[in-house]
């Protein structure tokens, strides 16, 4: 299986049921590079074992920092699990965000169901076309 960069992003109001999500899936996790924006990263360390790379809140950057990593090639997926009933003041940063993973062609769940099929899409080795893709730029 190849070792994969997953960003792992969530709104207030979904910061938990991303937390619970790490938990359950934590072994498919403990096998990948794990970054997250401040507080959710801060939030599955301390309710998992993981080692989760933080970077700043999204508010406040973080959701940049993440499309730079995306810009540069450094993710493989992100699981941004959005609340889509609450206004986010940093919509434009979300925005963007989304579409550089269109752009570089980045898988991108951002919800349950869809994080669950990508997380099984990884147990499967059904990741390991980017592998191949990268031969051929």
């Amino acid at each position: 299986m190849t070792r994969l960069n997953i960003a792992l992003i969530a709104h207030d109001e979904k910061k938990a049921e991303l937390v619970n999500f790490t938990i359950a899936y934590e072994q498919i996790f403990a096998k990948h590079t794990l970054f997250a924006t401040g507080t959710t990263g801060l939030r599955i360390m301390e309710e998992t074992d993981l080692s989760v790379t933080r970077l700043m809140s999204g508010p406040l950057g973080g959701d940049q920092q993440m499309g730079a990593m995306i810009a540069t090639g450094e993710l493989d997926l992100i699981l941004f699990f959005r609340d889509p009933l609450t206004a986010q003041p940093h919509e434009p940063d979300v925005s963007a965000l989304l579409r550089l993973c269109d752009v570089y062609g980045i898988p991108l769940a951002t919800n349950l169901a869809s994080a669950e099929l990508l997380l099984r899409a990884i147990e499967k080795g059904y990741f390991s076309w980017r592998e191949t893709a990268a031969k051929y730029q």
